[in-house]
């Protein structure tokens, strides 16, 4: 299975994906970190992917998004952002509806 069959099939079995860098208890960078508290902050289960573990995942995401950083957030299946765009989500509101919708 490619990098990108597997990206596809964790994003369509999981409602909401963080692909970070590290884990949710233990990131291992600053913007991970930051990801990983706003989804807590928010009261969600996420599925977290360590994109450090896997190098075939970690450059795959990249080009699966067409976005060249990570963390990168899934939320049913659609793309959201990184770090930048979840914390502007998260300051107007609209992060929670984005994971309430289809809940």
């Amino acid at each position: 299975m490619s990098a990108q069959d597997k990206i596809q099939k964790m994003i369509k079995e999981h409602d909401v994906v963080l692909y970070m860098k590290g884990s949710p208890k233990f990131p291992q960078c600053g913007f991970s970190s930051l990801a990983t508290k706003i989804l807590n902050a928010c009261d969600t289960k996420f599925h977290a992917v360590d994109v450090l573990q896997d190098p075939e995942i970690r450059e795959g995401i990249k080009v699966f998004s067409n976005w060249p950083t990570i963390p990168q957030l899934y939320i049913h299946g659609e793309f959201i952002g990184g770090a930048d765009i979840i914390k502007e989500l998260y300051e107007n509101g609209e992060l929670v509806k984005l994971l309430q919708a289809n809940s």
